[in-house]
C-alpha cells in the first residue's frame, strides 16, 4: 500500500528528471568532444567565425548549430539537471518538516543528502565542459578555493588540474560527470528506495492510521499514477527546453584565464558558496609561522560545510536530545513540532541571505545602490535573519496549536451572537466531528527531561547538557486536550439553556448584531 498525498510526488519528480537527464546526456557523448587542443572556430555563427577555441567549445557550439535537435538536448540536459536538484531540496525540506528523518530512516535521510549534494557536483562538473567564458571563470574561482586549504591545497590543485591550468580541468571533469556521478547518484537512490520498501511508506496521522498499518492505494493504481506523473514531467521538461534557452555559450565566446563576463555568477544551487566568499570581510587573512592563512576563503567554505554536517547529523542530535529511541512511521504536522519548525525557517533564511548575497552587485546595480551598503545589510541579516525566523515560527506554530485546540473543545466559530433568556451573550460554535477532532489533536506533545542521575547519585554533564536543550526544545508548548477533558466541555454545551438571537439593536435586514466583546462559549482559558 501506498499513502497519497501531493507532497509526496517530489521524489518522482527528481527521479523523472534524473532519467531524462540520463537519456539526453547518452546523446550529447556522441557528439562532445572533451580536447583542450585549440582549434579556429568555423561554424555558422558569425560572430565567433574565426576565433581560437578549444576542441571541446567548438563541438558544443556544433551540436547547438549544426546537429539537428543538438541544441534542444542541450538546453534539456541542463534543465533537467535544475529540475532535478530543485525537486531534491524540495524533498529534503518535506522530510524535515514532516520528522520522516526519524528512525529508523535515518540512513534515508543521509542517503537523501548524499544524492543532492552528488546532482551539485554533476551540475558544477557538467558546467565546467562547454569551456565557455563563464566555465572559465568558475574553475578559476574553484583553483584559488583549492589553493586555499592549508598544506594540501597546491597538490590538491594540481591533481585537478593536472599540471595544466585551466585546460586541465576537462580531462578530471568528464569522467567524473559522464560515469561516477550519475553512478553515485543511482547508488543513493537505490538506498532511499530499498529503505522505503523496507520499512514501509510513511503516511499523514489520519482516522484509521496507526504506526502499525499502511492506508493508500495497491500498487498497480499507484504506479500507474507515479508513472503518469514521470511522463507529464518529461513533456514539461521537453516544452521548457525548446521554448527557454539556458547556457547559450556563444553569447560568452570561448574560455580565457584573464578574462571575466560582467555580471557573470555562479550556478544557481552552488550561488551560497559565492555568497559566503562575498560576506567575509576583504583581506581577512593571518599569518602562522610564515604561513598565510587565507580565510576569507576557508572561512565560508567552512560554515557552508558545517551547515550541510549539520543538516546530515540533525535526526540524531534530536534523538538523542528527545530520547526518543521508538521507530515511527506517523508523520507529524508542522506546527506540532515548534523547535524543529523554527529551526528549519532558520536554515532557510540563513541559506536564502547566503544565496542572495551571490548577485549583490546585480542587485547594487539594478537599483543604484552601493556595493558596500548591500553587502553590510547582508552581513547583518546572516546573523539577525535565522534568529528572527526561528522566533516568528516557534510562535506561529504555537499560536495554530492553540487555534487547534480551541477549535476541538469549542468548534468552529461561526460569527452568530445570540442572547440567552438571563441577557448573557455569546457565540454559536459549529460542532466539530470526531474525525475533524482527532485530526486537531491527536499528536504527541512531550515534555522537557530532566537529568537524571547515574548509579553512583551523581548528574553527569552529558544529562545537564541533554537537560538544556530538551527545556530549549519542548519548553514552550500546548498539550492537547484530553478525552476526558472533551467528553466535560460537550457535557457542559449539551446542559446549556437554549439561546435566543439578540433583539437589541436590530439591522434592517433583521440579522442578529454581531458583538465581538462577547465572549464565547465555554470561556476555557487556553493560555500555556
Amino acid at each position: 500500500m501506498f499513502p497519497d498525498h501531493w507532497s509526496f510526488f517530489f521524489i518522482h519528480i527528481a527521479l523523472a528528471s534524473f532519467i531524462v537527464c540520463m537519456l539526453s546526456g547518452v546523446f550529447l557523448m556522441f557528439f562532445y568532444d572533451p580536447s583542450v587542443e585549440t582549434v579556429t572556430y568555423q561554424g555558422p555563427y558569425e560572430p565567433l567565425r574565426g576565433v581560437e577555441a578549444s576542441r571541446a567549445f567548438t563541438s558544443t557550439m556544433e551540436l547547438s548549430f549544426e546537429v539537428r535537435g543538438g541544441l534542444l538536448m542541450r538546453q534539456l540536459h541542463s534543465w533537467s539537471a535544475s529540475l532535478m536538484i530543485a525537486a531534491l531540496i524540495l524533498q529534503i525540506l518535506r522530510v524535515f518538516f514532516t520528522a520522516e528523518f526519524r528512525k529508523p530512516r535515518e540512513i534515508a535521510w543521509i542517503a537523501l543528502f548524499g544524492c543532492l549534494m552528488t546532482a551539485m557536483m554533476a551540475g558544477l562538473t557538467g558546467h565546467f565542459l562547454p569551456d565557455d567564458m563563464l566555465s572559465g571563470s568558475s574553475l578559476a574561482v574553484l583553483d584559488g578555493v583549492l589553493k586555499a586549504i592549508p598544506v594540501i591545497g597546491t597538490t590538491l590543485s594540481s591533481l585537478f588540474f593536472q599540471g595544466s591550468f585551466p585546460s586541465g580541468a576537462i580531462a578530471t571533469v568528464y569522467p567524473m560527470h559522464v560515469l561516477i556521478l550519475p553512478a553515485l547518484i543511482a547508488l543513493f537512490g537505490l538506498v532511499i528506495a530499498f529503505q522505503t520498501f523496507r520499512h514501509k511508506p510513511t503516511q499523514f496521522p489520519l482516522p484509521g492510521r496507526s504506526e502499525n498499518n499502511v492506508v493508500g492505494k495497491s500498487l498497480a493504481p499507484a504506479t500507474v499514477k507515479r508513472f503518469g506523473l514521470m511522463l507529464m514531467v518529461s513533456g514539461i521538461l521537453f516544452l521548457i527546453a525548446a521554448t527557454v534557452t539556458i547556457n547559450p555559450i556563444w553569447t560568452y565566446g570561448p574560455a580565457d584565464p584573464g578574462n571575466a563576463s560582467a555580471g557573470g555568477g555562479a550556478l544557481w544551487f552552488v550561488a551560497f558558496l559565492d555568497g559566503a566568499q562575498r560576506l567575509v570581510p576583504p583581506g581577512w587573512e593571518i599569518v602562522l609561522s610564515g604561513y598565510t592563512l587565507t580565510l576569507a576563503i576557508l572561512v565560508p567554505v567552512a560554515v557552508c560545510g558545517l551547515f550541510f554536517v549539520a543538516a546530515i547529523l540533525y535526526p540524531f542530535i534530536e534523538s538523542w536530545i528527545s530520547a526518543d529511541k521508538r521507530d515511527h512511521h506517523l508523520l507529524v504536522r508542522p506546527r506540532n513540532a515548534p523547535a524543529r519548525t523554527g529551526i528549519g525557517i532558520a536554515a532557510i533564511v540563513f541559506y536564502a541571505v547566503l544565496w542572495i548575497a551571490a548577485g549583490s552587485d546585480v542587485i547594487a546595480l539594478h537599483f543604484s545602490l552601493s556595493n558596500e551598503d548591500v553587502i553590510l545589510a547582508l552581513q547583518v541579516s546572516l546573523f539577525l535573519g535565522p534568529i528572527v525566523g526561528f522566533s516568528i515560527a516557534r510562535r506561529i506554530c504555537l499560536g495554530l496549536q492553540r487555534k487547534d485546540k480551541e477549535i476541538a473543545l469549542h468548534g468552529f466559530e461561526t460569527g452568530r451572537i445570540v442572547r440567552l433568556p438571563s441577557g448573557e451573550y455569546q457565540e454559536i460554535h459549529a460542532p466539530v466531528d470526531e474525525f475533524q477532532r482527532w485530526e486537531l489533536v491527536n499528536y504527541e506533545s512531550p515534555s522537557p527531561l530532566h537529568p537524571r542521575p547515574d548509579e553512583s547519585g551523581r548528574i553527569r554533564i552529558r544529562e545537564r547538557v541533554r537537560a538544556f536543550f530538551s527545556r530549549r526544545f519542548f519548553e514552550d508548548r500546548v498539550v492537547p486536550p484530553s478525552p476526558d477533558e472533551v467528553r466535560e466541555l460537550r457535557g457542559h454545551s449539551s446542559a446549556e439553556p437554549q439561546a435566543t438571537e439578540s433583539s437589541e439593536n436590530p439591522r434592517t435586514d433583521g440579522s442578529p448584531v454581531r458583538d465581538d466583546t462577547a465572549r464565547r462559549s465555554g470561556g476555557a482559558d487556553l493560555t500555556l
